[in-house]
C-alpha cells in the first residue's frame, strides 16, 4: 500500500500479508510515513468505504474520499467531494514508477523486511529523480 502527495511523490509505503483488507492497512501505512504532517485528504477506491475507517481517520483530522460501495445500504459519501477522486491517477502513476524497478515487479526476496527495504529504496529513487529534474 502506498500514499502519495498531490504531485504523485510517495509519502508512505507499507506491505502486509494478502489476508488483510486494504481498509485495515491505512493506519499502519500512515504511521510509517516519510514526512511528519498527516495529509488532509486521502483518496481511495471502493474498498476504503468503511465507517470504522472514516471514524478513525476523522479523529486524526484526515478526510477520506472514496466512492460509495454498492454493497452498502446507506449512502456514505458526499458526491461533491468526488470531484477530487479524478486525481486518483496520480497514485496509479506512482505505482507505474515503482514498477520500473525489476526487484519489485518480481518479488525475489523471501523476507518481508528485505522487500520493504527495496520498496523504500524505490521511493527514495523516485523522490531523488524528481528533485534532480527540478534543479
Amino acid at each position: 500500500m502506498a500514499v502519495a502527495d498531490r504531485n504523485g511523490l510517495p509519502i508512505a509505503v507499507g506491505i502486509a500479508s494478502g489476508e488483510r483488507a486494504e481498509c485495515q492497512l491505512v493506519a499502519d501505512t500512515l504511521a510509517a510515513r516519510f514526512v511528519k504532517p498527516l495529509p488532509q485528504r486521502l483518496i481511495g477506491d471502493m474498498a476504503y468505504d468503511s465507517d470504522p475507517l472514516d471514524a478513525q481517520l476523522a479523529s486524526s483530522g484526515v478526510d477520506m474520499i472514496a466512492p460509495h460501495n454498492p454493497t452498502r445500504k446507506r449512502l456514505t459519501q458526499d458526491m461533491r467531494k468526488m470531484r477530487r477522486y479524478r486525481r486518483r491517477w496520480r497514485i496509479e502513476r506512482l505505482f507505474a514508477w515503482m514498477m520500473r524497478c525489476r526487484r519489485l515487479v518480481t518479488r525475489y526476496e523471501l523476507k518481508a523486511d528485505n522487500f520493504l527495504g527495496f520498496v523504500r529504496l524505490a521511493c527514495a529513487r523516485i523522490i531523488w529523480r524528481r528533485l534532480r529534474d527540478a534543479l
